[in-house]
């Protein structure tokens, strides 16, 4: 189960153990972290499950869609090119260590 270092929203950091094929938003949210408020489901059409990619591990997670793009572009607090949605974030084995920060609330 690959380990995520999650940094919320008043600067503290913490392990989350995230279960390999759950969104990053699910695991997050199933593990209590009530920053991320997922109003959507984790159907890309909310953004309230905004995170930034620490930037060692952009190229691992991969780039946003389109989609993803479009809802964070609207956003005062987008990172270009670290900015995603944690609910279009599938975990997989390779994310063993990531680091993520959840964004501020708009």
């Amino acid at each position: 189960m690959p380990k995520i270092i999650v940094v919320d929203r008043e600067g503290t950091q913490s392990v989350l153990n995230a279960p390999v094929g759950l969104s990053l938003m699910e695991s997050l949210r199933d593990e209590g972290y009530d920053d991320i408020l997922a109003l959507c489901g984790g159907c890309a059409s909310c953004a309230t499950c905004h995170v930034v990619v620490g930037a060692a591990w952009v190229d691992v997670v991969g780039p946003a869609s389109e989609e993803e793009v479009d809802l964070l572009e609207s956003s005062p607090y987008l990172e270009p090119g670290r900015s995603r949605l944690s609910c279009q974030i599938e975990v997989v084995d390779e994310h063993d260590g990531l680091e993520i920060r959840i964004a501020p609330e708009e």
